[in-house]
């Protein structure tokens, strides 16, 4: 007698609203992110400058915008160096209020999302960038005193900031991707923030240019805003098993430490660290590198415009694309591992190239260079969230995103600190320091790749031998 067929699967949970579309697409969320924060990140600098400027009189002693090209004859200006300094200061108060504020929220509400489902921790920080953007609106439309932007990022800190949304996007795309088809989902979350980013550095600062600050934070609030009604209203959740959780409990945190620190997979337990190690060297040198191509391209010799930083702004975002499409051929031939160690020799030799330009031609050929630059992140993300369990994808991404906020800290200070030291006898330097960085995680990535192919040599031996024994 046949056997009675098997009920079909269940389906995944789908959020309320019966009448609505039910996605499960996370990358549009992502996108709407990125760029409400690539809008606000610069111009808030920019709007930081201009009113400190304002207050001292120094935008109405400086209004000619005279630059002299960098080439250090110049005397300095001592209310331009004190308005620098006040920018300085106020963007790293912000920075670390911030950072230190969603360290502590991101690795509550990442583990939370293992229980509960990852929507309610996309809409929160997406609702928190949301109610930032609005006080930053507050105060250039009543003059506030500008302590209120750092009161507006510790609010999004307390919400999980970009980085919770970072992390969620990810541990989705981990609950919804094949283990064979998880790479190239990653690659494609990473290259939306290429693109997102390449729209808002290029478009805010012609748009700050034509009518000022408001109108441009009126984007990134509906950004924000759309990116918070995506998360509550379209997108499906990923999270197959919901559970209650209670929020404000030490477990949350302490589910962090055991991905590191739990002895039932040894193995596993060093490769998160050596493969985090990995990914702290290449986000740090990723952010240190983008921090000063501005400042390298505006001094001598290269000596370029406003529309030639603009190109080569472009330029670095599209290694994004790029690396995209790269990583999808060279997967065809080669494993993931080798794949990132080809992006690694491209980053290399574009930094390398990069710090030895003296000519335009020669600048945009590093850029070039870099096409495959971005292929090494997607690869040791998708190998990390292989190497922890489905209920762990929430807390692996937290800690991870908990790392590239220290990588942003660990560049500012460090690439910001090697240029100035280093102009007198390389301008180019912390370029060709960063390419020499490099040569860590790829030798990471290489001997992790070598290792396992010897333990799988060695375990298809045993197993083959086996039946001989008996």
């Amino acid at each position: 007698m046949a056997a009675m067929a098997a009920p079909p699967p269940a389906e995944p949970p789908v959020p309320p609203g019966r009448g609505r579309p039910s996605l499960l697409a996370v990358e549009p969320l992502l996108f709407l992110a990125t760029v409400s924060l690539g809008l606000q990140g610069p111009l808030a600098t920019q709007y930081l400058w201009d009113r400190l400027g304002a207050e001292h009189g120094y935008s109405d002693r400086n209004s000619t915008g005279s630059t002299g090209c960098g080439n250090g004859n110049a005397t300095a200006d001592p209310l331009r160096q004190e308005v620098e300094a006040l920018v300085s200061h106020w963007n790293l108060y912000i920075n670390l209020g911030g950072f230190f504020v969603s360290l502590f929220s991101v690795t509550l509400f990442g583990p939370w999302s293992d229980s509960v489902g990852r929507r309610p921790a996309l809409i929160l920080p997406a609702a928190g960038m949301a109610l930032q953007t609005a006080i930053y609106l507050l105060v250039m439309y009543l003059e506030l005193h500008v302590a209120f932007f750092l009161l507006g990022r510790i609010l999004s800190g307390l919400t999980g900031d970009y980085n919770l949304i970072l992390a969620s996007c990810f541990a989705y795309v981990a609950d919804t991707s094949e283990r064979r088809a998880r790479t190239f989902r990653v690659a494609i979350l990473e290259a939306c923030l290429g693109c997102a980013g390449m729209l808002a550095s290029i478009g805010g600062g012609q748009w700050r240019k034509a009518q000022g600050y408001i109108n441009p934070f009126w984007l990134a609030f509906a950004a924000s805003l759309a990116a918070t009604l995506y998360a509550a209203f379209f997108l499906r959740e990923s999270v197959k098993q919901k559970k209650a959780a209670k929020l404000l409990t030490l477990s949350h945190y302490r589910a962090v430490y055991r991905l590191y620190t739990a002895p039932e997979h040894p193995s596993s337990r060093w490769k998160l660290a050596l493969y985090s190690l990995a990914f702290f060297l290449i986000v740090t040198v990723h952010f240190g590198a983008k921090d000063l191509y501005v400042l390298y391209e505006l001094g001598f010799p290269l000596c370029w415009a406003s529309d030639l930083i603009g190109y080569g702004s472009a330029a670095s975002y599209l290694a994004y694309l790029s690396s995209l499409a790269g990583l999808r051929l060279l997967q065809l031939c080669f494993e993931d591992t080798w794949v990132a160690e080809m992006g690694l020799i491209s980053n290399i030799a574009g930094l390398v190239v990069i710090s030895l330009a003296t000519t335009t031609a020669l600048m945009f050929t590093g850029y070039g260079i870099l096409f495959l630059s971005m292929a090494a992140t997607p690869v040791i993300r998708s190998k990390l969230s292989k190497l922890v369990s489905e209920t762990e994808q929430g807390a692996l991404f937290a800690s991870i995103a908990c790392v590239e906020g220290l990588c942003s800290l660990v560049a500012t200070g460090v690439f910001n600190s090697l240029y100035p030291a280093t102009l007198h006898f390389m301008r180019g330097f912390p370029f060709l320091f960063g390419a020499i960085i490099l040569l860590i995680p790829a030798a990471i990535l290489g001997w992790i790749q070598i290792w396992d192919s010897k333990h799988d040599y060695n375990h298809f031996q045993d197993a083959s031998l086996s039946p001989t024994k008996n």
